[in-house]
């Protein structure tokens, strides 16, 4: 009996000493891929290996990672994220024709709680593609059901979205100590989400200091902090549309809504509407707008102005995405606002729609 334990600790301590403590391995298999001949692995944006599939669909990467990091793998217009260090032999697979982009990658711990989260976000991510699904059908059935429709699945888009949001960082919380958390807390949008990302970053200063996705989102939010609401926002100088200049400062002691947009934006031009009428509600209660547009069209911009029926103030440096204003605001995306108390304080970022209603008509009743 002694013997026998013996012999199956020495296979298990073989076993054990076999895994290549200087690489790591993934053996992966991608069904309904007819077209696709090779898959490659990225880290960041570096290919780092590429592997031809056999017959049977089946690849194999091995390569060097020292510490736990991220890297995809990335076939045609499809990739899959995972997480991989020396001496990880991991198993993958997908389908590569699943619509809400579902696979498995198992061999690790943390491989384990990845395949946690995408559970949980597929889940959700379902929930949007049969909303998305619905939507569609109902209007290409009947396009003047169009608003009524959206009336009531936007709500429930926008419920699924929160909730989906919720479990995110209640992963995260629960996975501080590995690269999973972060991944699930990037997943937020920092547009709407703010406040949690900025919470979950100080709590990751000094962790994965070689890591550079990490340390990437620490300094975005380092930079986030300065406009977080709470904070002062600077003030600026800017070419009004009526000729001269305006200053942020100008409209001290007011409600301000600094309202970033272009008559480009496709979807700054749909939320207009919902600006005019909040306008037109709020401006004789010390609420006004200021337009900070990122036209380069001085004709286009003022057309815009008028045909939307923008009755507040504006400026543009007519510069796009070159726009002094919007860099020192941080925009990247349109449309973008800040909503400013009298002080000059933010009080709310990037309200939208029955967001902005809401607000609005919490602060001046």
């Amino acid at each position: 009996m002694k013997r026998l334990t013996a012999i199956v600790a020495l296979v298990i301590f073989t076993l054990g000493a076999c895994k290549d403590k200087n690489a790591f391995t993934i053996d992966g298999k991608l069904e309904n891929a007819d077209e696709i001949k090779q898959v490659y692995l990225y880290k960041q944006e570096k290919v780092v290996d590429s592997a031809l599939l056999n017959e049977d669909k089946k690849f194999k990467f091995t390569v060097a990672s020292p510490e736990a990091d991220f890297f995809y793998i990335v076939a045609k217009d499809k990739n899959y994220l995972l997480v991989a260090e020396n001496g990880d032999e991991l198993d993958f697979s997908a389908d590569y024709k699943n619509l809400t982009g579902e696979y498995s990658i198992e061999g690790s711990d943390i491989a384990d709680k990845l395949k946690s989260y995408n559970q949980l976000s597929n889940k959700y991510g379902k929930i949007f593609l049969e909303l998305q699904n619905k939507y569609q059908e109902k209007v290409t059935q009947n396009p003047a059901t169009k608003d009524s429709l959206e009336s009531v699945l936007i709500p429930r888009f926008e419920q699924n979205m929160k909730e989906f949001a919720d479990a995110s960082v209640k992963f995260a919380n629960e996975n501080k100590d590995n690269l999973a958390g972060f991944y699930a807390i990037s997943s937020l949008d920092p547009t709407k989400f703010e406040s949690e990302l900025l919470k979950y970053a100080e709590g990751l200063k000094g962790k994965f200091p070689n890591n550079r996705p990490v340390q990437d989102f620490l300094a975005r939010m380092e930079k986030a902090k300065a406009f977080a609401v709470g904070q002062p926002a600077p003030d600026f100088e800017a070419p009004s549309v009526k000729g001269g200049a305006l200053k942020l400062s100008d409209f001290k002691g007011k409600y301000v809504l600094l309202d970033f947009w272009a008559s480009w934006c496709a979807p700054c031009r749909q939320e207009n509407p919902n600006l005019v009428k909040q306008y037109n509600l709020y401006k004789d209660k010390n609420f006004t707008v200021l337009g900070v547009s990122l036209d380069n069209n001085r004709e286009a911009w003022e057309k815009a102005i008028k045909d939307d029926q923008l009755t507040w103030n504006h400026v543009s440096e007519l510069n796009q995405w070159n726009s002094q204003v919007a860099k020192q605001f941080q925009v990247e995306a349109l449309p973008s606002s800040y909503l400013i108390d009298p002080q000059g304080k933010i009080l709310a970022k990037n309200l939208r729609g029955a967001e902005l209603e809401s607000f609005l008509n919490k602060t001046f009743r």
